[in-house]
C-alpha cells in the first residue's frame, strides 16, 4: 500500500465532497420498492450490500489522505450531508408507512421486505451519520444524532459509544468488541443485552461525580426515552398497529446492521493488559481497516475505524487510511465483510488467520492468548 497526500485546496473543493453524498442515491432506491412492489421490495439490500461490494472490487482501494491537521473550516460540503440527512430519513421513514399502509398492492411479506430494506438505510447510512454527528462538539449535530438514533430506538448507543466503547475498546469492559472465536450469533445478543446496561451505568457514574442521583434531569436517558416515544407515537398515529409493527421491523433491521458493523471493526482485536487493572493506550493496530473506495465514500470512511479510535475527534473527510504494517486490514469493504460475519464457519476461515498473523505482528512476546480469548482477563479500571 503505497499512501499519498492530498492537497488542502484539493480537499476544499465542493467536488471533492460530492462522493460521499452517494448515500442520497438510497432514497429512489427505497421507492421504487414502495411503488412497484414484487421483487422490488428487495432493491435496497441489494443495491447495498451486492452492488456496493462489487463496486468495491472495481473501484478497488483509495490510499490518499487528507492532511489531519489542516483547517477544518473548509469542510462545510462534507458536514452538509451529515446534517441533511436527519430529515431526509425522517420525511423518508413517516411518508413510506403512509403510504405502504394505505396501498392495495403490497403483500403482508412486501411491506415486510420493504421496511427490513428501510431498516439497512437508516442502520447502515442513518445510524453511522449519528456516529459521526455525536462525536461534534456543536450542538445542532448532537441533536440530528439523537434523533437518528432515536429513529431506530437506539439512543443509548450515543453514551455507550462515547462513554465505553472508546475508552474500553479491545478489552474485557467493552460489549462491542467481538471476542476471538466468537460468531456474530453469540455476540448480536450479548450486546443487545450489556450495552444499554453498560450505557446508564457511564451516564450514572457521570452524574455520581458531580454529586447527583441517576435519576437527575440532566441524564440524557431522559430525552433518550421522550424522543423514542414521539417516534412510536408518530408510527402508530400514521399507520395504525400496521405502521407500528412496520416501524419496529425497520428500526430491528437498522441494529442489527449496526452491531453487524461494530463486530467486524474489532473482532479479535485486543489491547496488551499491562497489570493492575491498566491496559495500554489505544493506537490504529486495535481495530480493523479498509481503504476500499466506494464503500468508503458511501459510510464517510467509517472503514478507516483504525484512525477514528486513535483520533476520535477527527471529522471523517480527514481520517487517515494506513500500510499493513501500521494496521490490520480487512479483505474487502463493509458490505462484502458483514454477509460474511452471518455465516460463522466462512467468517472464521477469512479471519482467524489474519488475527493470529496480527498477534505474531504487534505482540510476538505473548504466548498464552487463552484469557485474551476469553475476556477473562482483569477489568480495567
Amino acid at each position: 500500500m503505497t499512501i499519498t497526500t492530498i492537497p488542502d485546496d484539493q480537499v476544499r473543493r465542493p467536488l471533492a465532497a460530492l462522493p460521499f453524498w452517494i448515500s442520497l442515491t438510497m432514497i429512489p432506491v427505497v421507492w421504487t420498492g414502495a411503488l412497484l412492489g414484487g421483487l422490488w421490495v428487495i432493491a435496497t439490500p441489494v443495491y447495498a450490500w451486492v452492488i456496493y461490494g462489487l463496486l468495491d472490487l472495481l473501484a478497488g482501494q483509495d490510499e490518499r489522505n487528507a492532511d489531519p491537521l489542516m483547517d477544518r473550516s473548509g469542510l462545510g460540503w462534507y458536514r452538509a450531508i451529515t446534517l441533511v440527512w436527519a430529515p431526509v430519513q425522517f420525511v423518508t421513514l413517516f411518508a413510506l408507512i403512509w403510504y405502504v399502509t394505505r396501498a392495495d398492492h403490497l403483500s403482508p411479506l412486501e411491506m415486510w421486505g420493504l421496511f427490513f430494506g428501510m431498516g439497512v438505510v437508516s442502520g447502515t447510512i442513518g445510524i453511522n451519520y449519528s456516529h459521526e454527528l455525536m462525536h461534534q462538539r456543536q450542538r445542532i449535530d448532537r441533536w440530528m444524532s439523537d434523533i437518528l438514533l432515536a429513529m431506530v430506538l437506539y439512543s443509548h448507543f450515543r453514551s455507550e459509544h462515547l462513554l465505553v466503547h472508546h475508552r474500553y475498546v479491545a478489552t474485557p469492559r467493552d460489549p462491542a468488541t467481538a471476542r476471538y472465536n466468537e460468531g456474530f450469533h453469540r455476540f448480536f445478543p450479548r450486546v443487545l443485552r450489556q450495552s444499554p446496561v453498560s450505557a446508564w451505568r457511564a451516564e450514572a457514574a457521570m452524574l455520581a461525580r458531580r454529586g447527583l442521583p441517576p435519576a437527575h434531569r440532566s441524564n440524557p436517558f431522559w430525552r433518550y426515552g421522550l424522543l423514542q416515544l414521539v417516534m412510536l407515537g408518530l408510527a402508530l398515529a400514521i399507520g395504525g398497529w400496521i405502521g407500528l409493527v412496520l416501524f419496529l421491523v425497520q428500526a430491528f433491521t437498522a441494529i442489527w446492521q449496526l452491531e453487524l458493523v461494530n463486530y467486524v471493526e474489532h473482532y479479535g482485536l485486543t489491547r496488551r493488559y499491562l497489570g493492575d487493572g491498566k491496559y495500554e493506550p489505544v493506537r490504529p493496530h486495535h481495530s480493523w481497516n479498509s481503504a476500499h473506495r466506494m464503500s468508503n465514500w458511501l459510510l464517510i470512511n467509517l472503514q478507516r475505524h483504525s484512525d477514528h479510535h486513535y483520533k476520535p475527534d477527527r471529522p471523517f473527510p480527514l481520517l487517515q487510511t494506513y500500510s499493513d504494517a501500521e494496521a490490520p486490514q480487512l479483505p474487502t469493504g463493509y458490505s462484502a465483510m458483514t454477509a460474511a460475519a452471518m455465516i460463522p464457519p466462512l467468517w472464521r476461515r477469512m479471519m482467524n488467520p489474519k488475527v493470529r498473523a496480527w498477534r505474531r505482528q504487534h505482540y510476538p512476546d505473548i504466548t498464552d492468548w487463552s484469557a485474551y480469548k476469553t475476556a477473562s482477563n482483569p477489568a480495567p479500571r
